[in-house]
C-alpha cells in the first residue's frame, strides 16, 4: 500500500476509518527525515494491512501544532483513534519493525481502561 499524505482536511477521516495508522511527521529540508523515508516506505510494503501516512509539517503547520510536534521526524502510532506511541527521531528498520509488532500486540481494551477512554465513551453513550 502506498503512503497517504495527511492534511487537516483528511486526517480525522483516515484515523476514524482505519484501526491502525502510523504517521510520519516530516519536512523536505530535514536530513534525518530523508534518511528515515526509505525505512518507512519499506515497512509500509511489509505491512500492507496497516495505514502508513505522512504529514508534511511545513504544509500542515496547524496539524503539526495540534499534535505539539517539536522535532522531526516524529513517528506516531494511532490505534482505534488512540495515540499509543509518539516519539521524535529516525528509527532503524529493525526498531521500526519491533515497534509495529509491539503496537499490534497491545490490548486496546486495556489501553482504553488505562487512559480512561472507556469511561468517557460510556458517558457519551
Amino acid at each position: 500500500m502506498s503512503t497517504l499524505e495527511l492534511t487537516k482536511d483528511n486526517f480525522n477521516e483516515v484515523v476514524e476509518q482505519s484501526p491502525f495508522v502510523l504517521v510520519d511527521f516530516w519536512a523536505s529540508w530535514c536530513g534525518p527525515c530523508r534518511m528515515f523515508a526509505p525505512v518507512y516506505d519499506k515497512a509500509s510494503e511489509a505491512n500492507p494491512d496497516l495505514v502508513f501516512a505522512k504529514v508534511d509539517t511545513e504544509a500542515q503547520q496547524e496539524l503539526a501544532a495540534a499534535f505539539e510536534i517539536r522535532s522531526i521526524p516524529t513517528l506516531m502510532i494511532i490505534r482505534d483513534r488512540t495515540v499509543v506511541f509518539s516519539q521524535p527521531g529516525a528509527l532503524p528498520a529493525p526498531a521500526l519493525e519491533d515497534l509495529i509488532k509491539q503496537a499490534r500486540a497491545l490490548d486496546m481494551d486495556e489501553v482504553r481502561r488505562e487512559t480512561g477512554q472507556d469511561a468517557k465513551a460510556a458517558e457519551e453513550g
